[in-house]
């Protein structure tokens, strides 16, 4: 309200300009009945209110626009936080980014330079219309028949434009999500000299964003000669009215009143033209983050919450399919944990290790079946709730660029130092955090880069004893370890495994060989389990396994990695 009225006042000053022009003609120069003295006094106080209100206007309506723009993208990213897992497998994560960063600053932006031209430029339209109205009706009725076909034109144009800019969205994720991948995949590709080729694939798609950008250019910029064209249509018009209206007798004043105010019209009238673009461009960005909160669904979730879990597991019947043209991933699996016990998952590539398991968290829908904890359904389960009882460690580490801390109390909103520092201890790294530069307090970085391998993953083990939750999965964890890491990574991940239910997907034997049970996984259902020395005796899947897993590997012989092929790698079940 308060912008709207600043640019109404600004708006307002537009038409004093030829009305002072007007009564300084009739009445100073030719009467002689003003003083000149009040010439200069009349301008300075007009522009000073116009310059007052023009501010006025335009801070109030940048405030407005900022705190919605705010508003937005906090609940964009509140919908991230709880969307349906499906998201992330349908869009990549520059374009998620794209959306929630850019689109919206770059639509809001837009937005409000559009707006405040606009709603300055039409009440300043509106005040000389009124004006020149007030001076001749009938010279004014000759400048408003040029406003039907300049809406006509902007229209059409508008509509092009808006195509043109979602295309162009289009085109700059896809070019991003060229970018992203080669930042993460820097190695692989120098290592295998594809440098040229992907440098090919960013120019072709850079060449697609320039001719759309040019298509966008060309749209917007013939709004502007077409309303310059009208508007010189309708002054010759005017001006040749007027000169056969001033023979008559009209006063000089009243003729140059006129048509400075029409020339005063022109420009709101082309600025008018030029607000299209930005209205359409913000109104295209702004849109695709309101669709990401319209058509995302939240992940549902029930509404049970029974406390600290006893960590009692059932899958019941349980069917997984990722691609109703592909295989099941799991086929009719039927398992039961109990609470504290150590279940060893193992199978070769493609077996359903990893999907079973990211059941658990809701990371994975089954297509049938039912898996639960405590004997409930996990579908039953308030989502936050469930997650409260999981803790994983995964051999694709993720590590946020955030403290120490931070990072090991993730998700506590006060982190208590002492349970951090004991944590780290728990997990080895007792000698490493004080020789940081600010102990806990020292940012770790992009993931974590700059640490070890070891390190990161004792890191993740401090995560999940600072958790404490009553069921623990063991995804790979130390797969991709040296002799002396995993010896470390090793003691820490027994003293986390004590007292609780532990689910552990592995290929080294050392990590298995002591689990209470063994369950072997084969074309995604359960066709062995029982302990080490059993299997080994029965001489079935898991013993030709072991046989081939005699350099410490047990994945047939494939060594580390995600190894299941099932739709989801380890990194994304983390």
């Amino acid at each position: 309200m308060i912008a709207a009225l600043g640019a109404l006042l600004a708006a307002l000053t537009e038409p004093a300009i030829p009305a002072l022009l007007k009564l300084l003609l009739d009445e100073g120069f030719l009467g002689g009945g003003l003083p000149l003295w009040t010439v200069p006094v009349a301008l300075i106080g007009l522009f000073a209110l116009r310059g007052m209100a023009t501010f006025i206007a335009h801070y109030g309506l940048a405030y407005t626009a900022n705190g919605g723009m705010l508003a937005l993208r906090r609940a964009m990213f509140a919908r991230l936080g709880e969307a349906d897992l499906r998201l992330f497998a349908e869009q990549n994560a520059s374009r998620l980014s794209n959306t929630v960063v850019y689109e919206v600053q770059n639509g809001a932006g837009q937005l409000v330079g559009a707006l405040l031209t606009g709603v300055r430029t039409v009440l300043t339209i509106v005040a000389l219309l009124a004006y020149l109205l007030w001076l001749n009706w009938q010279l004014t009725l000759v400048v408003l028949a040029m406003f039907p076909p300049l809406s006509w034109g902007m229209k059409a144009l508008s509509r092009r434009l808006y195509g043109v800019t979602r295309r162009s969205q289009h085109a700059t994720d896809e070019l991003a999500y060229v970018v992203e991948e080669n930042v993460l995949a820097h190695r692989l590709l120098r290592l295998h000299d594809a440098q040229a080729q992907q440098a090919q694939r960013f120019a072709k798609l850079s060449t697609t964003l320039r001719g759309l950008a040019l298509k966008s250019t060309v749209a917007a910029a013939l709004m502007t000669p077409l309303s310059q064209i009208l508007a010189a249509a309708a002054l010759s018009a005017v001006i040749m009215i007027a000169l056969h209206q001033a023979a008559g007798g009209v006063s000089v004043g009243s003729f140059v009143g006129f048509v400075t105010a029409m020339l005063m019209l022109i420009t709101p009238i082309r600025q008018l033209a030029d607000i299209a673009t930005p209205i359409t461009r913000g109104l295209a960005a702004l849109e695709r983050g309101l669709d990401l909160i319209d058509t995302t669904p939240v992940q549902a979730g029930g509404a049970h919450d029974g406390g600290r879990a006893r960590g009692h597991i059932a899958w019941r019947d349980v069917w997984v399919h990722y691609d109703a043209q592909a295989a099941p991933a799991l086929r009719g699996v039927t398992l039961t944990v109990e609470p504290g016990e150590v279940v060893a998952f193992v199978g070769t590539s493609g077996s359903g290790k990893t999907t079973l398991v990211s059941l658990l968290p809701r990371f994975v829908t089954p297509s049938a079946g039912t898996v639960a904890l405590d004997g409930v359904d996990v579908r039953d389960w308030d989502l936050r709730a469930l997650r409260r009882q999981l803790a994983m460690v995964s051999q694709d580490v993720v590590m946020l660029n955030d403290t120490v801390l931070a990072n090991v109390a993730l998700g506590d909103e006060q982190p208590d130092e002492a349970r951090v520092r004991a944590a780290l201890e728990a997990a080895n790294l007792g000698d490493w955090w004080p020789t940081l530069p600010e102990g806990l307090h020292t940012v770790v970085g992009h993931n974590a880069a700059q640490l070890s391998g070891g390190q990161r993953q004792r890191l993740a083990i401090a995560r999940a004893v600072y958790k404490d939750a009553p069921v623990l999965i063991l995804d790979e964890a130390t797969s991709a370890l040296d002799n002396a890491s995993e010896r470390l990574v090793q003691e820490a991940l027994a003293r986390l495994m004590a007292g609780r239910t532990t689910l552990v997907i592995a290929h080294r034997l050392s990590t298995i060989e002591h689990a209470d049970r063994i369950v072997v996984l084969e074309a995604g259902r359960v066709v062995e389990q029982g302990r080490h020395a059993e299997l080994l005796a029965a001489g079935g899947v898991y013993a030709r396994l072991h046989a081939h897993g005699r350099g410490g590997w047990l994945d047939d012989g494939e060594g580390p990695g995600d190894g299941d092929g099932d739709g989801t790698d380890n990194a994304a079940a983390a």
